[in-house]
């Protein structure tokens, strides 16, 4: 039969074969080509020659030619045929699509309908059909389809869309969407089909994912690009959502919706993602969409690890670099900025919740990308750059380098990028050797601005990968080359962060000695200054064991964090010649400048805490060194030679030898070696010191001694110093004075400190202290003195004091908290001297405030901060005791001396403690609340932070409490100011969600409404308290109403008839508050609030951007709808507070100015607001709430009118201004022109913006069909205005003139008549 078949179709004899045919059967013929298919020969002759017999004109013939279709599809969806037999027998069934009726193309297509429905597609090889079909049935006129007919398209879009309706099997989605690529798709047909293979993508098999993406990727070659980048975006960020909660819940035993191997998700997106990237470097137009999608969509939907991640990919792409840098750098700032923002707003955390943390998301991408994200990882390394780069600390042209804001939005960018180049490079070892190249290069090349984040990413990445960085030696020692040129800082921040390297790497090690070596003879002064401190660190870094117990060492190596053995390699006696030689090096620098002899001494400190055994050859130098200026005669006078301290340079007198220091260096040193040297005794640990030791030890005593007993004696005048002498900088002798006396106040505090250690509570060894703090406090005097006649220039720069933190601690516990009997008597000869005490507590407060400046403090141990925070600890205490005991009112009755009240004192020394732990030791807060109540600090643990924070404020707020009940002479302004910012500070300590804060907020409520006090600086104190309370527990609009009636009532009316009833909501708000100090907080407040009512619009416009048309008129809850009622209500009650400040007489200068700038900023928010409505009523055809009318009419009734008045009236102020401005000297005339033009300025800008708002409410009318502009005047204030007052005095003037002018008129006349008419005069 075959044979016939072939023969016929082979002689051309297409009638024959047609008769042939019909005498053949379907199911015969379908066997045969089963048969042919199957052995895969003359399948495709014996195809072609049916078609040839099987013309589509006759009826018998189209139902063979469908049969046979059918019967090929399912033949090649069996999966029985060889590739190449079925891609043929395709191949001809599409080359006879064509020919088939219009009856029969829809048989064929709900064909393929029935099979996708029911899942019979295995190999989806049939599926190419399918757009030929579609082809063919989009070209017919009309067709049948269901009861009625149709043109071709409109069936092809309904056959298509019964395709998408349909549920498609998981294993077929490839292959149709494959499909779709071929088939003629409408816009609306192709979102259509995109939108049905988005929804089942998140169904498939993870293994499926990327080859479903990819050809969803080649079929947004058509359109539909966002929606595809989109879609693709939310499925994975919906999977690792899922895959986060599931790992929370890791520990539940349920165990059946664990169903995500994380391993597998992320290679898949790796996988996808660089489908993409490929995608895009094809087809720019996909790239372009991804980049806009990014900017302009809805940030806190589109941002997710796998989006980031995606865009990082496409970073790699040049042409999107830029943009996609920017784009990322802008959304992290903005992030950190948002966050600050909310979090500094009660009212905005109720409305919007948390935004998306960008750090854990950046940090979630360096954890994925170990699963072969390569890719990504260049792009995370450049983004981590580019954040240290732009956020990093700052530094104006030629001033000092200062670090950033704590906390700030910009500081907390860069330490994210610091956070994700040290992750990169623990995880990808490609990639370490570019970042640390790129950071060595940064603190090279940058040594004029900030380095400090460079250089603590380096100490991160040494102290988290040490062995690590061994391999990197080469790039280290070619660095250390170049130490020659950078700043003091930056190389003393480089050795640090490289100490626990050079305890394992000799060559680094080597190296480093080899360059400080040279350094130590460079002729820059800051290359010297760094070999020192490279030297010194290096002796605190290598111990000399000798023949001490392990068990003796107990101070901890600080900078190394390697547990690695050293001393096994180096032994105690190599040690040991290292560290002498070093020693020999720095002996050197006693010759040198006194910065750096200045750096050695109090460097001398640290090493021998770090490095005992080095105690004896330290000692013995700086021994001698001190012999060089000490006088041995025991009764000479002064015992010490302070012309040998000063050296004259040229024309100047400078300082050679910080004498003082070196004294503080020898008193620490030998202090400490004291101190252990008995702690080890007492544990049995005798250390056999020998005879050596003992005889510096006994001559250092001896020498101090000395010292102290002649400095007892000596006058001002043994020094070449009395009131008489030059201190001013421009004369050489002045330059010796002042350098004399600060070293001779040095060294008395050196010697208080020295004889306070050494006197056992000896009465006699205290009056010595007195008598050396006396000399000290003469020279205190005498530099005051001149400083106040404006004749000692040394003066501008403040005097740091020697005595070391914990040594004031010891004296302030010792002065106001020692009760023991013993001591009652040789304590009475300090406390005697109010001067003293004075003194005691006003050390500690430049101490404290130095260390909250900087962090830390000059002096022994200044730079340990756990020290430093227990010596606060201590001083707080102390303070506390001495503040509560003994009140400032108290102190004063009977009191002479002009020094500054100790309480005083001491509660100034609080604010600043307070201060420096919220900055600095703000984790160490409940340790710091035990060790007040003099408990054990270990068990600060145990502690209730709130309820210790609220006894402690308590105390304060009686205090407060008591003053303000005192009369108006008993009340100490400076006192109550200083506990006002005391309770500034505490309140951060509370939580403000707790019912503490809720009261502490109710009683600086309660102060406010009740105290009538005309002091300035309290009302700004404690208003401030207020406000800022009160934003962390809700919205201030309220509070600002009832204050704005308040000022209106004190200051009165701009209309000079109208009486305003006086309304005393705040007692605190008097004539003499009003204005400036309350107006100017109110107004503060009011753009703090306008500002997040702005911030809301804006938050509601991405919102509304990003949201999808509604379909139909569903009721459905509007998610927008409680921020805009929000904001409207701000806005309504702001406008009522505007509307008494608008009418209130304030003076002319910074209280009206302010006004005009917020009325304006005012009006361009209630501009957002009508351009939000305007958006809504375009893209959702919505209605305008009638609440937002109402806010419409409020401001066209209380707010415009009120403001065209209140310009007229500051006009008029300004007017007088300038007339009093004229009867100044012609000097300042210009300075004055400028000024009011400066002060005008506002005026302009607040019209516009009222005239602005106007428009768009007219725009908005004819939008939403409603009358606006129904509430509002026309305007009055344009450039020119008519005043009827003026005008009227005006043409009464010119009435009375008129019958003068009358007699003169016609001889003025004649005259003008034989003469030219005189020209008109031109404006310049």
């Amino acid at each position: 039969m075959e044979q016939k078949i072939l023969s016929l179709a082979a002689e051309k004899k297409s009638d024959a074969l047609q008769r042939y045919l019909q005498t053949v059967k379907d199911a015969e013929l379908v066997n045969l080509i089963t048969k042919h298919a199957v052995s895969g020969k003359e399948h495709g002759a014996l195809l072609r020659g049916i078609f040839k017999g099987s013309p589509c004109s006759e009826e018998s013939a189209v139902r063979r030619r469908v049969a046979i279709y059918k019967h090929c599809i399912e033949l090649v969806e069996s999966g029985d045929l060889q590739r190449e037999v079925a891609a043929e027998i395709v191949g001809l069934l599409m080359l006879e699509v064509h020919h088939m009726p219009a009856s029969s193309l829809l048989e064929l297509s709900n064909l393929f309908l029935d099979a996708v429905k029911a899942g019979n597609l295995s190999s989806g090889k049939s599926l190419e059909l399918f757009p030929n079909l579609m082809k063919a049935v989009s070209s017919q006129e009309t067709l049948v389809y269901g009861n009625g007919e149709l043109t071709g398209d409109e069936c092809k879009k309904q056959i298509i869309n019964s395709l998408c309706s349909s549920r498609w099997d998981p294993k077929c989605v490839i292959f149709l969407t494959s499909m779709f690529r071929d088939v003629l798709l409408s816009t609306e047909e192709l979102q259509f089909v995109v939108e049905k293979v988005l929804r089942l993508l998140s169904k498939v098999d993870l293994q499926e994912m990327p080859p479903l993406v990819y050809q969803l990727l080649l079929l947004s070659a058509k359109g539909s690009k966002k929606n595809i980048l989109e879609g693709v975006i939310s499925v994975f960020n919906e999977l690792d959502h899922q895959l986060m909660v599931e790992e929370k819940n890791e520990d539940s035993l349920d165990l059946i919706d664990a169903t995500l191997p994380k391993e597998q998700l992320r290679q898949v997106e790796g996988t996808i993602i660089l489908h993409i990237v490929f995608a895009i470097k094809f087809d720019q137009d996909l790239g372009r969409e991804l980049v806009k999608t990014a900017q302009h969509g809805d940030s806190s939907k589109f941002l997710c690890p796998f989006s980031v991640a995606l865009l990082l990919s496409v970073s790699r792409i040049q042409r999107f670099e830029k943009q996609v840098f920017d784009f990322l750098k802008s959304t992290i700032l903005k992030g950190f900025k948002d966050f600050q923002f909310q979090q500094g707003s009660k009212f905005l955390r109720d409305l919007v919740p948390q935004p998306f943390c960008v750090s854990t998301m950046l940090l979630e991408i360096v954890k994925n990308s170990v699963f072969g994200w390569d890719h990504v990882t260049q792009g995370l390394v450049e983004l981590g750059f580019l954040l240290m780069d732009s956020y990093g600390p700052k530094v104006l042209p030629g001033a000092k380098v200062s670090e950033t804001t704590l906390g700030s939005p910009g500081q907390q960018a860069s330490q994210l990028g610091s956070r994700i180049l040290l992750e990169t490079f623990k995880v990808h070892e490609p990639i370490r050797t570019v970042i640390l190249e790129q950071v060595l290069n940064r603190v090279i090349t940058k040594a004029t601005s900030p380095t400090s984040h460079f250089i603590d990413l380096l100490s991160d990445i040494v102290f988290a990968t040490p062995l690590i960085m061994q391999g990197s030696s080469s790039k280290l020692t070619s660095t250390f080359d170049h130490l020659y040129q950078l700043p003091f800082t930056t190389v003393l921040g480089l050795l640090k962060a490289l100490q626990p390297l050079l305890k394992i790497n000799v060559s680094v090690r080597d190296n480093v000695i080899l360059v400080l070596r040279k350094a130590m003879f460079a002729s820059q002064i800051d290359a010297r200054k760094s070999a020192v401190a490279g030297f010194l660190l290096l002796l605190k870094n290598f111990k000399v064991l000798g023949s001490l117990s392990s068990s003796q060492c107990s101070q901890a190596i600080g900078a190394s964090q390697v547990l690695v053995d050293v001393h096994t390699r180096y032994n105690s006696a190599a040690n040991e010649a290292f560290c002498l030689e070093i020693l020999g090096c720095l002996r050197r620098c006693l010759s040198q400048q006194e910065d750096i002899r200045r750096i050695l001494y109090e460097g001398f400190y640290d090493v021998i805490r770090r490095n005992s055994q080095l105690a004896r050859p330290i000692l013995h130098t700086l021994v001698a060194q001190l012999k060089k200026y000490y006088e041995p005669e025991p009764d000479l006078l002064p015992p010490l030679k302070l012309e040998r301290c000063i050296t004259a340079q040229k024309e100047q007198i400078i300082l050679q030898e910080p004498l003082a220091h070196l004294l503080s260096s020898i008193h620490c040193c030998l202090s400490w070696y004291k101190q252990r040297s008995s702690l080890l005794q007492e544990k049995g640990m005798d250390e056999d010191d020998d005879e050596e030791y003992m005889t510096c030890q006994q001559e250092i005593d001896e020498i101090l001694e000395s010292i102290t007993r002649r400095m007892t004696k000596c006058d001002l005048e043994e020094f070449e110093l009395d009131k008489s002498a030059d201190f001013s900088l421009s004369s050489g002798v002045g330059m010796k004075n002042y350098n004399y006396a600060v070293l001779v106040m040095g060294i008395c505090e050196v010697l208080i400190e020295y004889n306070y250690s050494t006197a056992d509570f000896s009465k006699s060894k205290f009056e010595d202290i007195l008598g050396i703090f006396k000399c000290y406090s003469k020279l205190v005097d005498i530099l005051k003195d001149k400083s106040a006649k404006g004749k000692s220039a040394g003066s501008g720069k403040a005097y740091r004091s020697l005595l070391s933190m914990g040594f004031v601690s010891t004296l302030l516990t010792a002065l106001f908290r020692d009760s023991t009997k013993v001591h009652e008597e040789s304590l009475g000869v300090l406390r005697s001297s109010l001067d003293f005490m004075r003194y005691a507590v006003n050390i500690a407060l430049q101490k404290i405030q130095q260390l909250k400046d900087t962090g830390v403090t000059d002096g022994p141990d200044g730079q340990n901060s756990d020290r430093m925070f227990h010596c606060v600890c201590e001083i707080t205490r102390v303070l506390m005791w001495r503040y509560t005991s003994i009140p400032c009112a108290a102190e004063e009755t009977g009191k002479k001396d002009k020094g500054k009240n100790i309480s005083l004192l001491c509660l100034e020394s609080l604010v600043q403690i307070f201060q420096t732990i919220q900055l600095h030791y703000q984790p160490k807060i409940s340790q710091f609340l035990a060790a007040l109540d003099e408990e054990d600090e270990r068990e600060a643990g145990d502690i209730n932070v709130l309820e210790k924070s609220t006894s402690l404020i308590t105390q304060f707020q009686r205090s407060l409490t008591n003053q303000l009940s005192s009369g108006e002479d008993e009340f100490n302004s400076k006192e109550a100011v200083l506990l006002v910012s005391v309770l500034s500070t505490l309140y951060r300590f509370l939580e403000p969600s707790s019912q503490q804060f809720v009261q502490m907020l109710s009683w600086t409520v309660k102060i406010c409404k009740e105290t009538d006090l005309e002091d300035v600086q309290f009302c700004k104190g404690i208003m401030t308290l207020l406000f800022n309370m009160h934003s962390l527990f809700k919205s201030p609009v309220s509070l600002l109403r009832e204050l704005s009636q308040d000022i209106h009532g004190h200051l009165g009316d701009i209309d000079q008839d109208i009486e305003v009833e006086k309304q005393s909501h705040f007692r605190i708000v008097n004539v003499k508050t009003a204005a400036p100090t309350v107006t100017l907080l109110v107004l503060g407040q009011a753009a703090k609030v306008l500002d997040e009512v702005d911030w809301l619009i804006t938050k509601l416009k991405v919102q509304l951007s990003s949201e999808k048309l509604p379909e139909g008129d569903t009721q459905a809850t509007d998610p927008r709808e409680p921020v805009e009622k929000a904001i409207i209500l701000q806005l309504g009650t702001l406008l009522t507070a505007c509307h008494e400040l608008v009418q209130t007489a304030l003076p002319a200068g910074s209280c009206m100015d302010t006004l005009l700038k917020e009325l304006t900023k005012m009006y361009t928010v209630l501009t957002s607001v009508v351009k939000y409505y305007l958006q809504v009523c375009t893209s959702h055809a919505a209605k305008i709430p009638n609440r937002f009318e109402k806010l419409v009419k409020l401001s066209g009734s209380h707010l415009t009118p009120q403001c065209y008045a209140f310009i007229t009236y500051a006009q008029s102020i300004q007017s007088e201004s300038m007339s009093g401005e004229k009867k100044k000297k012609e000097e300042v005339a210009g300075i004055s022109t400028a000024k009011i033009l400066r002060d005008t300025k506002p005026i302009p800008n607040l019209i516009f913006a009222i005239e602005k708002y106007e428009e768009l409410l007219i725009k908005l009318s004819k939008k939403s069909k409603v009358n606006l502009m129904q509430y509002m005047k026309l305007s009055t204030s344009r450039d020119f205005r008519i005043n009827v007052a003026s005008l009227d005095a005006a043409l009464k003037e010119k009435d009375s003139d008129e019958e003068n002018e009358a007699s003169n008129e016609q001889s003025v006349s004649e005259q003008n008549e034989t003469q030219e008419p005189k020209k008109k005069r031109r404006k310049k």
